[in-house]
């Protein structure tokens, strides 16, 4: 089986893997007491701090550890709207964000809160200008924008939006999830929010960071825990791991993204030459290094992720619909694309340009398949 869903998840790095296996026979007593093994549990967890937010481009004492990088979103997101609730009760997001963003600002919308949805063109960016706009409006407490979409791999305006943002004085919320230990965070985020799993660490672990003189109340009840930002017993030993996969992933970055991206160029020129109506979606150039969409016109993106399953492919595809909404990707939706027969192929680290090449060889003859049986030729 070769894995190609790396923006899904990142198989656990073999950094990640030593460190683990290292923390668990260190790593068990609770950080938060003043007995020997606790100190020691205690200076595990604020190394790993301190290594995560240097490559975050934070202070120590700004980054937080939480469960997941949902868990991460949602407080980031809540309780920036919480802490700004004298600023006004608006929130501004991209129409791309992730589910985990847009689920926040449901709440917040039920809540009594408005939400303003900026668009974006069929790259699947966001115009700085509309954003910039969206931001200046009086009663903005909150915006959000991804620095990369999950779906599409199309780098966002990050830096842009965060300069508009500082102009308005609102805090920006950013999504890093797919692009931390890939590519540089760009500046000007207040709040970021990004996933262990993503990089290769464990799963479990999210980061949620919290720059000084911002704004933020916890939307849960208060815990002594990490700075009393979130509550709960932090687990060290994965913390650790995601640490040490975050500090190696980093520095194979530069060398592994050029390979990836190369592989990457060669499936968005083959597929649409051996394939025929098919539609590459994002930016060509803008992009993460390691991901790449196309539709197929005529056929279901389910269908097509059964059949790569069985020629031994694990790919994902951004217009699967769930058996409770019925519903193509929002992202795609937004962009104006093809909603389906969609691939999202995501090269994870060591990927083989083999795999790639196999990849490219059956596709058209699954693809021909799958339309010749409903009856197109």
């Amino acid at each position: 089986m070769a894995y190609l869903d790396a923006a899904s998840t990142e198989p656990l790095h073999p950094a990640a893997r030593e460190a683990l296996l290292a923390a668990l026979d260190v790593g068990w007593a609770d950080p938060a007491r003043l007995y020997g093994s606790g100190r020691r549990v205690r200076l595990l967890l604020d190394q790993a701090r301190a290594e995560v937010a240097e490559i975050l481009g934070a202070r120590a004492d700004e980054v937080s550890f939480t469960s997941s990088g949902t868990q991460a979103v949602h407080l980031g997101v809540l309780g920036g709207l919480a802490g700004r609730k004298r600023a006004g009760r608006r929130l501004v997001v991209s129409a791309v964000e992730h589910s985990s963003v847009l689920h926040a600002a449901g709440v917040h919308e039920r809540d009594g809160g408005s939400v303003e949805t900026v668009g974006v063109e069929i790259t699947g960016r966001v115009s700085p200008a509309a954003f910039a706009a969206a931001v200046a409006e009086p009663g903005t407490a909150l915006a959000c924008l991804q620095t990369a979409n999950h779906e599409v791999g199309t780098l966002q305006p990050v830096a842009e939006a965060g300069e508009a943002c500082q102009a308005a004085g609102v805090p920006l919320f950013v999504d890093a999830a797919q692009s931390a230990g890939r590519l540089p965070i760009p500046p000007g985020w207040s709040i970021l929010a990004a996933s262990a799993h993503k990089w290769g660490g464990p799963a479990g672990v999210g980061v949620l960071a919290v720059r000084k003189g911002v704004r933020w109340r916890s939307p849960y009840p208060e815990d002594d825990r990490e700075s009393r930002r979130v509550p709960g017993f932090e687990n060290v030993p994965a913390v650790v791991a995601a640490a040490a996969a975050l500090r190696a992933r980093v520095a194979e970055a530069a060398a592994e993204s050029a390979r990836l991206s190369a592989l990457v160029d060669r499936i968005r020129h083959e597929v649409p030459r051996l394939v025929p109506d098919v539609e590459v979606i994002g930016d060509p150039v803008e992009r993460l290094p390691h991901l790449v969409t196309f539709s197929c016109l005529y056929v279901e993106g389910e269908a097509l992720l059964t059949e790569l399953d069985k020629a031994g492919f694990a790919v994902s595809s951004g217009s699967s619909c769930t058996a409770s909404t019925l519903r193509p990707s929002h992202v795609l939706e937004a962009m104006g694309v093809l909603t389906h027969g969609n691939v999202r192929v995501s090269l994870p680290r060591g990927v083989s340009a083999d795999d790639v090449e196999r990849f490219l060889t059956v596709l058209p003859d699954i693809v021909r398949r799958i339309r010749h049986s409903l009856g197109v030729h």
